[in-house]
């Protein structure tokens, strides 16, 4: 068994903004490499990024999914850049839909969620984050268009994957496929996709994340907390028709996170990782855990546990 351990910011409703640093601390002080920095109400997303790379270097930071609809791929990898240059952390980045409250609501945009604004977004980012000059179109121009000043030519892009057209982009195109609030089943359902469609592009499988919740012996204010969230993702296109068929949030958080013990949060972290994800990102559900202190500890330790049967490990 094979697979990495890593950590997401979690925006939840109920906390203070700033607990993202200080997860981000715990992170980092728990022995974690990777931070997934995303973006909702609090904090721009880069600007976050930035903070939290000069408080806790070392971790690699991953922003995103960020919405297609919302930042060009110049404002992408200018922000990517901006980040690297300003902490000296290592930089990824990952592209999604998001949704039309957030992309029209929000930011009067319209809302985009084809595979073909997917492909054109990668098509033009890449050879920027290479240093190239590149134009919307992707195409490669010797006088105009834009060029980063410090390129990016190791930073990976990710795709938040929902539906087979997606999926199947992702396969084609992206570095790393990303799934938030998904079953160990439906993380073997997409690992199979994903290999498929990789294989009939003649090109190597990209690795693929899960975003899973996680609680270390909750009680009943970390399950309200975790349900509540669910509860939001029950209404944008994409996730509802998934979880169409799980029941309620209560029902939900069984499902798509990993609560109990240290015991039981190792068994749930392995059932992802045998299924076929390569890296189990966490998402610390903070509660009764401030910081999530005690669940990233206990994450990490549950990869270390399993290192001698891995060939990468956190």
């Amino acid at each position: 068994m094979t697979g990495r351990i890593e950590a997401v910011l979690p925006f939840w409703l109920d906390r203070p903004d700033v607990e993202a640093v200080q997860i981000a601390a715990a992170a980092s002080q728990a022995g974690l490499t990777g931070l997934w920095i995303g973006e909702m109400a609090s904090f721009d997303a880069f600007a976050l990024a930035t903070a939290i790379g000069t408080r806790a270097p070392g971790l690699r930071l991953k922003l995103g999914p960020l919405p297609i609809s919302v930042r060009t791929p110049v404002a992408v990898a200018l922000g990517a850049s901006s980040v690297a240059s300003l902490t000296g952390c290592g930089v990824d980045v990952a592209l999604g839909a998001s949704s039309p409250v957030i992309v029209t609501g929000w930011h009067g945009r319209e809302w985009w969620h084809s595979a073909a604004r997917m492909r054109e977004t990668i098509g033009c980012l890449r050879p920027i984050l290479r240093g190239e000059r590149a134009d919307y179109d992707g195409r490669h121009l010797q006088s105009h268009g834009f060029r980063l000043r410090h390129p990016l030519p190791h930073t990976r892009i990710g795709v938040g994957a929902f539906g087979p057209a997606m999926i199947r982009l992702a396969a084609q195109l992206a570095d790393e496929v990303v799934l938030n609030l998904a079953s160990p089943q439906r993380v073997a359902q997409v690992r199979q996709q994903v290999d498929d469609y990789a294989a009939a592009a003649d090109r190597a499988a990209p690795q693929l994340t899960v975003w899973v919740p996680v609680a270390l012996r909750p009680g009943e204010a970390s399950l309200r907390q975790a349900a509540n969230q669910l509860a939001i993702y029950l209404g944008p296109p994409g996730y509802g028709e998934m979880f169409s068929d799980l029941g309620i949030p209560f029902e939900l958080a069984e499902q798509l996170c990993a609560f109990g013990s240290a015991e039981e949060i190792a068994a749930r972290l392995r059932a992802y990782l045998d299924a076929g994800a390569d890296t189990v990102a966490v998402v610390p559900v903070t509660a009764e855990d401030p910081a999530g202190r005690a669940t990233l500890r206990c994450a990490a330790e549950s990869c270390r546990s399993t290192a001698p049967h891995k060939e990468a490990a956190s």
